[in-house]
């Protein structure tokens, strides 16, 4: 292993506290605590927290592992599992997995964004299964009056290889729990050639249950006497209600109430709205037709996709906008340039879509306990959001944590879950489902911000890249925290790798909610960035990963820093990037001339500490593209943990990318979202879907996630691709704006 393994390991260890206890009928339980400075998801204050995880035995040799952290079709309640059964020496046919709700006391961290979750447990979840191994065998040892050194287990069994003798985990469990945990430091972990679990293609724990169609989904909660609400809000965003006629609402048959509810004023909490509770949700909804609402929009209903536009064009008639890094002589590398190109940029908001729509359940029952079921990414954001809005104590409300008919970065933003509360609050002792709308969804999102580009490039006489410019117009976001997804870091490719670039830009002020989509900043980003590169190196003579790999050679590694939750971040490594985009040229035949009206284009980019080089084929006849074969070579570490689980990602990755890139563009006219639903704002269909062929690039370094850093690359290698095929270069997105051109 890794000196960078080994170091995370030892440090994790010295925090990681063990406790044993017996199960009620017997077995044991084990709960393992790692202290970390916990921040929220998308950038919070930060604040002391534990990371809980806890395994029980009964003496039926069943064994019981809490998925503690949110499921959202990434994977992780069947992944992390499978870290401590590995180390455990379970056979995983006894594995019983149950959803933990949302509890900060037992579990300290639960969110699912950022791809925090692999490098955040590789360790801790190892060492929960190492040290309960442990203690089996010492149990088993007592019994047998032998030395524990010389013990194994296999397959959920205790193992004596000298004697032959078995004992199943059940039946030492419940003498194991009356012994002291072990110190995590001292207990040995397997070596990565010993593994019997991790690494094998492991089916999704609930996949079964969704294939059957069992009610494991937010919108599934089905409580006694519940009532369902729809939620009118106002189209136009930043807008306060003035006044609503509730009459003829009220008089419809199966509605059981309608109310005012206003709000705090802040998108992410509570905007003001008319509830509407009926007997089904579908009477609830249809009753919004009848609403006579008047609205006050202010200043922002004159705001469009024509006036941010117009906006951009103006911050680039007007100069460079305002620096943000700048490194050598910019202005000298441009005057005495041979050659400068120049290009613009430009990517559109995109919605979620995710498809179950935001719904939450939500009762105030007669202690004055808020009891909760919520589709939740981030539920301690929306737990805090909710006690602070009703003016409850955190014990006040209860949060049960549902499996998520996907997310992507959506259910971060926990609006949805105030205005439940809000609605229950109204109607104390009676349950209430709140569901949105397709329509409610795509427009009442935190969509993922637009953005402008404006590059310029210096070549000298060789042709060698000696200057680089960005100009980037993009979005305040006032009041969301330090993490805005509109904006771009300073430390942007290529910077570092260029001797004289600058950076600068432009912000505009909107009252549309931004907010987090899978590969956040990346996936608009790559697009831009990559596009151009790849023009520089046409300029060159040369090819992009040609181009990359000249700039990555002989570069050092970046130091590691503080990642989120007090982890370790690991540092930008050039040679991994040179790798991963060898691997795509190899896979891929990179350099052999495509059918004719085909093109390959490349991409590769650096997001959520995983490397991802890939390679599009695609072509365009009258204006329609066709995507043939896309090829991902991807390095996240030293394990795929789950391949099957880790194939999906990839897939589903490339499958998304390619979507935004073709078809999605959420426009706003008169302060409003003009997209409604899949026929307006049409997602990835089926025929659309390539052969994707997938490598994963195995490097000696902790595994790290998987969720999101496959998706950046895909988008430029198509529009590079397209440009192969049809000589029109994409530099507007969805693509077919610019194949209109």
């Amino acid at each position: 292993m890794s000196d960078v393994l080994t170091q995370d390991r030892m440090a994790l260890s010295r925090r990681t506290l063990l406790k044993a206890g017996a199960l009620a009928g017997g077995g044991l339980m084990l709960s393992a605590t790692i202290p970390m400075v916990a921040r929220a998801a998308v950038g919070g204050a930060a604040a002391e927290a534990s990371l809980n995880a806890f395994v029980s035995i009964a003496p039926d040799n069943t064994i019981t592992i809490v998925g503690k952290n949110p499921e959202i079709g990434q994977g992780i309640k069947t992944m992390l599992p499978m870290l401590i059964a590995e180390e455990l020496g379970a056979d995983w046919s006894q594995i019983k997995i149950v959803q933990g709700d949302f509890d900060p006391a037992k579990y300290g961290t639960q969110v699912a964004g950022g791809s925090f979750a692999t490098p955040l447990n590789w360790i801790p979840m190892r060492q929960v299964g190492a040290a309960t191994r442990a203690m089996l065998l010492e149990a088993a040892a007592k019994r047998w009056g032998v030395s524990a050194s010389g013990l194994k287990t296999d397959k959920g069994k205790i193992v004596d290889p000298k004697s032959g003798r078995t004992l199943t985990f059940g039946e030492v469990a419940s003498d194991a729990a009356k012994l002291k945990a072990p110190d995590p430091a001292t207990v040995p972990l397997k070596d990565d050639k010993d593994f019997t679990i991790i690494g094998k293609a492991i089916g999704g724990i609930d996949s079964p249950r969704i294939v059957h169609g069992e009610p494991i989904f937010g919108v599934d909660t089905k409580l006694p006497g519940m009532k369902y609400a729809a939620y009118e809000r106002a189209p136009t965003f930043g807008s306060k209600l003035v006044s609503a006629d509730l009459d003829a609402v009220k008089k419809l048959p199966g509605i059981v109430d309608a109310f005012v509810i206003k709000g705090d004023g802040d998108p992410q909490s509570l905007v003001d709205g008319v509830a509407i509770i009926a007997d089904n949700w579908w009477v609830a909804n249809k009753a919004r037709e009848q609403l006579k609402i008047e609205w006050d929009k202010g200043q922002w209903g004159d705001h469009s996709s024509a006036g941010y536009a117009a906006q951009a064009r103006a911050f680039y008639d007007k100069g460079q906008g305002t620096p943000f890094r700048e490194d050598g002589d910019v202005d000298a590398a441009f005057g005495s340039a041979a050659r400068i190109l120049e290009a613009e940029y430009q990517y559109p908001f995109l919605a979620h879509a995710s498809m179950e729509p935001q719904n939450c359940t939500s009762l105030m029952r007669e202690d004055g306990v808020l009891e909760m079921w919520a589709p939740t990414q981030n539920p301690a954001a929306g737990h805090a959001t909710v006690c602070k809005l009703l003016g409850l104590a955190p014990e006040k409300v209860e949060l049960h944590i549902t499996r998520m008919g996907g997310g992507f970065g959506r259910r971060l933003t926990n609006d949805f879950m105030s205005q439940s509360a809000a609605i229950a609050a109204k109607v104390p002792g009676t349950p209430v489902q709140l569901i949105w709308s397709r329509e409610d969804d795509l427009r009442s999102d935190f969509y993922r911000p637009g953005g402008w580009h404006k590059f310029r490039a210096a070549l000298d006489n060789d042709g060698k890249l000696v200057g680089f410019t960005d100009h980037f117009v993009t979005f305040a976001n006032p009041g969301a925290g330090p993490f805005n997804p509109a904006n771009m870091t300073p430390d942007e490719f290529p910077a570092s790798y260029v001797s004289n670039l600058r950076y600068s830009k432009d912000e505009m002020d909107t009252r549309i909610p931004m907010g987090a989509l899978r590969a956040p900043r990346s996936n608009g980003l790559s697009y831009a960035f990559q596009g151009f590169l790849d023009e520089v190196a046409e300029a060159q003579g040369t090819d992009l990963p040609s181009l990359l790999i000249e700039m990555y050679s002989g570069k050092e590694k970046a130091p590691d820093s503080e990642g989120a939750f007090g982890s370790t971040a690991q540092g930008f490594n050039p040679e991994r990037a040179i790798a991963v985009i060898r691997k795509a040229m190899e896979i891929s035949n990179w350099g052999t001339p495509s059918a004719s009206g085909r093109g390959k284009g490349f991409g590769f980019y650096y997001s959520h500490q995983g490397y991802f080089a890939e390679v599009v084929e695609a072509s365009a006849e009258r204006g329609q593209v066709a995507v043939h074969d896309v090829w991902v070579a991807g390095d996240v570490g030293s394990q795929i943990i789950n391949p099957f689980g880790a194939l999906n990602q990839v897939h589903g990755s490339v499958i998304d990318g390619l979507g935004q890139a073709l078809s999605q563009a959420v426009e706003f006219e008169g302060g409003a979202a003009k997209q409604s639903n899949f026929h307006d704002y049409q997602l990835a269909r089926m025929p659309m879907t390539p052969q994707i062929h997938v490598e994963f690039v195995k490097s000696n370094n902790p595994p790290t996630g998987l969720g999101e850093p496959a998706l950046p690359p895909v988008i430029p290698a198509l529009a590079n691709a397209l440009y192969k095929a049809t000589g029109k270069r994409v530099r507007t997105l969805p693509v077919g704006d610019s194949l209109k051109a």
